[in-house]
C-alpha cells in the first residue's frame, strides 16, 4: 500500500488477538502524541513554581526563558532570548551548573548553542518551532569524517539545538515538542535548490555525558538526533514523527560515538529509525573514530521505505559491539540492514540482535555490499569493508515479502553470520525464493523458512548458537537521579543588575 504524505501509513495486518491488542495500543499512542503537538495555544496552562524530574545530573541554578525576553506567541523570534539565556547561565558551569526552563507556549527560534553542565527543559505544553528564516541558520564546516555535506558538496546548516566540546548536558522535558517545520527544506531538497546540507534538530559534537530524553520531535528538516564524536550518550523516551515520504528524516544516528544507550523510543520516519554511522569513505578512514559499545532496546518503529536498524552506509571508521533487543518493527522495509560498498573500508563486527518482532515487512534481514553513494571520486577502490560476527536470534516476523537478501562483496565475503530461532511467516504475495545469498558465510539453526545453503542448518539442538553478550556495557551503569526546578526570583534580579552593569 502506498503511504499517504503527512500521515501515519495504514497497515494491512493479520488479526491475531496479540497483534490486534498491540496495534490498538500503538494507535492510541500515536493519536495522543499528535494531539499533544497541536493547539497548545488553546490550552490553559500555568508555569509551575517548581517540579521534579529524573536526569543524569542536577543543577544548582535555574532560569526561565521569559526572563530573557522570550515570547511564546509562535510568531516572535526567540533566537536571541535563547542565546542570551544560555550565555548568562554559562557562568555557572563550575558552580553547580544551570537549567533553563521553557514554559508553555510556541517558541519560534533559530539555531542556538548549549553550554556545559546545563539542562534545557521543555514543559509539556512548550513547542519549539524551528525558524523558516534561513538567516537564522548559520552555515558551518562539513564533518571531518565525511569531507562534505550529505545534501551538497559544501558546508551544512547548523542544527537547531547544537553543542560542541561540552560536558554534562541534558535536553529533556515532560514530552515537550520540538517542531522542525521541515516541509520547505524537503521541497528545496527535491527541487535540487540546496547549496548546503539541511539542518538536524539536535546535534552534539565532541562531547561527553549527554542525555536527550522525554521529548517529542516532529518534522525535522533532516536527521533528528545526531550525537557525533561523543561518548557516554543516553537517548531515552523520545518520540519522533515525520511523514514517511519525507527525505532523510532518520530518527537517531549515533556517529563515531562510544558507550551509547538508546531505549524506549517510538519512531515514525521517512528513513532509517536508528542509523549507526562512523564516517564516509576516505574521510572516515582517515578520521578513524568507530562507533562502539552501543545498546538499543525497546524501540518501536514504522518506516515503510527504510530500515528499523541500519548499520552504515557511512561506516568507514568502523562499527563494533552493537546490542539490540526487544525491538518492534511495523510496516517497514527491513528489520536490520547492513549497508556498505567497495571503497568504504572499515568494519561492521560483533553485532547482536535478539527479541525482535516484525509485522508487514519487505525484508526481515538485508545486507548489501554494493550500496555505492560515495563522498567523491577520490575513494580507494582497494578499501574493502570487513563484515563479520553478525548474530540474529529469537525473532518472529509476520506478513513478510522476502525473508532475507544477503549480498556480500565478491572476493570480500561477509562472514560469521549466525541466525537462530527465527520464524518468518511469508505474505500471500511473497517472493517464490524467500532467501537470496551471495558472498556470505555462516550458520543457522531453527530458522523457518530454511535459509540458503551458505547458512547451513546446524540442527535444533544448536538453537542457541548465536550468542548475545551477558556482560553489561559501562553506559548501563549510568543511573538517573531525581532533580528539581525551583523559581528563584532573587537570582533573576541579580542577573538583571549584572546585565545593566554590563
Amino acid at each position: 500500500m502506498k503511504p499517504k504524505p503527512n500521515c501515519i501509513p495504514t497497515m494491512e495486518l493479520s488479526t491475531s488477538p496479540r497483534r490486534t491488542q498491540a496495534l490498538e495500543i500503538i494507535s492510541v499512542f500515536v493519536v495522543l502524541v499528535l494531539l499533544s503537538t497541536s493547539n497548545v495555544d488553546g490550552r490553559k496552562a500555568r508555569i509551575l513554581d517548581g517540579f521534579d524530574y529524573p536526569a543524569i545530573s542536577c543543577r544548582a541554578h535555574s532560569a526561565l526563558l521569559t526572563d530573557f525576553g522570550g515570547v511564546g506567541d509562535g510568531n516572535t523570534s526567540n533566537t536571541e532570548a535563547f542565546r542570551a539565556a544560555i550565555n548568562y547561565l554559562s557562568q555557572f558551569e563550575s558552580d553547580g551548573g544551570s537549567q533553563l526552563f521553557v514554559p508553555p507556549g510556541r517558541w519560534l527560534t533559530g539555531s542556538f548553542n548549549l553550554t556545559s553542565h546545563f539542562t534545557l527543559y521543555l514543559h509539556k505544553d512548550a513547542v519549539l518551532l524551528a525558524s523558516q528564516d534561513v538567516n537564522e541558520w548559520p552555515v558551518i564546516e562539513p564533518l571531518p569524517s565525511y569531507g562534505r555535506g550529505r545534501d551538497a558538496a559544501g558546508g551544512r546548516y547548523i542544527s537547531l539545538i547544537f553543542g560542541t566540546n561540552l560536558t554534562d548536558v541534558v535536553i529533556t522535558g515532560e514530552n515537550g515538542t520540538i517542531d522542525g517545520q521541515g516541509a520547505p527544506w524537503w521541497e528545496k531538497f527535491h527541487k535540487g535548490e540546496l547549496n548546503y546540507t539541511r539542518p538536524y534538530l539536535i546535534e552534539i559534537m565532541y562531547s561527553d555525558n549527554i542525555e536527550i530524553s522525554n521529548l517529542t520531535l516532529v518534522n525535522s528538516p533532516s536527521w533528528n538526533v545526531h550525537p557525533v564524536y561523543s561518548s557516554n550518550v543516553i537517548v531515552q523516551g523520545i518520540t519522533i514523527i515525520a511523514p514517511v515520504t519525507s527525505p532523510n528524516t532518520d530518527g537517531i544516528n549515533p556517529d563515531s560515538c562510544t558507550n551509547t544507550r538508546i531505549e524506549d523510543c517510538y519512531i515514525v520516519s521517512g528513513d532509517d529509525c536508528v542509523a549507526v554511522k562512523s564516517g564516509w569513505d576516505e574521510y572516515g578512514i582517515a578520521f578513524g573514530m568507530p562507533t562502539k559499545q552501543l545498546v538499543i532496546r525497546r524501540l518501536t518503529c514504522i518506516s515503510p521505505f527504510s530500515a528499523v536498524i541500519a548499520l552504515g552506509s557511512e561506516m568507514s571508521g568502523g562499527i563494533q559491539d552493537v546490542r539490540a533487543e526487544d525491538i518492534v518493527a511495523i510496516n517497514s522495509e527491513s528489520g536490520v540492514r547492513i549497508k556498505t560498498a567497495v571503497g568504504r573500508g572499515g568494519y561492521v563486527k560483533d553485532i547482536y540482535v535478539r527479541g525482535m518482532t516484525m509485522e508487514t515487512m519487505k525484508w526481515a534481514f538485508w545486507m548489501t555490499g554494493n550500496y555505492g553513494s560515495h563522498a567523491d571520486n577520490n575513494y580507494d577502490p582497494n578499501a574493502l569493508p570487513s563484515i563479520q560476527n553478525i548474530n540474529y536470534r529469537d525473532i518472529v516476523a509476520d506478513n513478510v515479502t522476502m525473508a532475507a537478501r544477503l549480498e556480500g562483496i565478491s572476493g570480500d565475503p561477509f562472514t560469521g553470520i549466525c541466525i537462530s530461532n527465527v520464524t518468518i511467516n511469508l505474505a500471500t504475495n511473497s517472493k517464490k525464493v524467500p532467501w537470496t545469498c551471495t558472498d556470505v558465510a555462516g550458520i543457522s539453526s531453527g530458522v523457518v523458512p530454511p535459509p540458503c545453503n551458505l547458512l547451513p542448518d546446524q540442527g535444533s539442538e544448536n538453537i542457541a548458537a548465536c550468542n548475545f553478550p551477558t556482560d553489561s556495557l559501562p553506559i548501563d551503569n549510568v543511573k538517573f537521579q531525581m532533580c528539581s526546578y525551583r523559581s528563584r526570583m532573587p537570582q533573576f534580579e541579580s542577573r538583571d543588575q549584572d546585565l545593566e552593569q554590563a
